[in-house]
């Protein structure tokens, strides 16, 4: 390991996966989307630390956990500036933005009292209409909502 990596805010990580670049008001229910509460290696969130593109950020650090792309773009409905690195013995293996998908699954609940969802036993499903603003329509009522005022599942 090299000397730079011991002066980072975050102690460095041997293998596992860092997600970087999370608005820090996002970083919280990031946490809540990755479902790491309960796991059982070291995890390190980091919360308003400096950032050049963002003021401040968070970054969570998961070590020996490899998460399923499917799990860490959902976070690029919080947190569209997220970026993933994979970590292999110090060392930065893979890097890659959070990809928003096109459909959203049971992830968002709607709004609308009237809409299906909200009054039968079902998933949820939601389309992206803006990826610039990140606004997303449901699929059964066409009812939008940006994705900061969505309400999480």
């Amino acid at each position: 390991m090299n000397e730079s990596k011991t002066s980072l805010a975050v102690a460095a990580l041997r293998n596992g996966t860092v997600i970087d670049h999370i608005p820090s008001n996002a970083l919280f229910k990031a946490v809540e989307l990755l479902g790491i509460q309960g796991i059982r290696t070291a995890v390190t969130i980091g919360n308003n630390l400096d950032s050049k593109r963002l003021g401040n950020k968070g970054i969570i650090k998961v070590a020996d956990v490899f998460f399923p792309e499917t799990v860490l773009n959902r976070i690029a409905l919080i947190a569209p500036t997220a970026v993933v690195n994979i970590i292999r013995d110090y060392e930065v293996v893979e890097k890659r933005p959070v990809v928003l998908p096109d459909t959203i699954v049971g992830l968002v609940k709607c709004a609308n009292p009237k809409c299906i969802t909200n009054n039968e036993p079902m998933r949820t499903v939601f389309h992206v209409t803006d990826r610039d603003d990140v606004t997303i329509a449901c699929h059964y009522c066409s009812h939008t909502v940006k994705s900061t005022e969505a309400q999480i599942n």
